[in-house]
């Protein structure tokens, strides 16, 4: 599975909303730019998918910008990256099958398979508690 930089940019944005859930004020397009270094046109079209999927919510106006509209438990990696648009690329090499090449071809769709098995174990949630309880694996928001 290839993460894209559309893949990567959602989930920092999903994890900014989740960290800031409590907060009474929207979180503006500029705050997560600012903080992630997310092109901020970018930022805006995996915004408004994120909030075509029901996730997140909208506030206009000069107080304006995002909130989470779901609970972070219910949301995994994976959940967000499939809304997005992740495209999952098979490793094809492109040369005559062989015996050989086969073997390799398991051991690049078992890879695959384990990378989506983590994606789709790891939530929101599990990441802010990670995040709050000072996890070094965990980058700091």
């Amino acid at each position: 599975m290839v993460i894209s930089a559309r893949v990567h940019y959602a989930c920092l944005a999903m994890l900014e909303l989740s960290v800031r859930a409590g907060d009474d004020a929207p979180v503006a397009v500029r705050e997560i730019t600012d903080r992630h270094g997310v092109p901020g046109p970018f930022l805006v079209q995996i915004l408004r998918t994120l909030r075509s999927v029901g996730w997140v919510q909208s506030i206009r106006g000069s107080q304006g910008g995002y909130r989470l509209a779901v609970d972070p438990n219910e949301i995994t990696l994976l959940d967000i990256a499939e809304a997005v648009g992740c495209q999952e690329s098979g490793c094809q090499t492109g040369t005559k099958t062989t015996k050989a090449g086969e073997l390799l071809q398991r051991s690049w769709e078992e890879a695959a398979e384990a990378s989506r098995g983590v994606l789709e174990r790891v939530t929101l949630g599990d990441l802010v508690e990670r995040s709050r309880h000072g996890d070094e694996t965990m980058f700091y928001i």
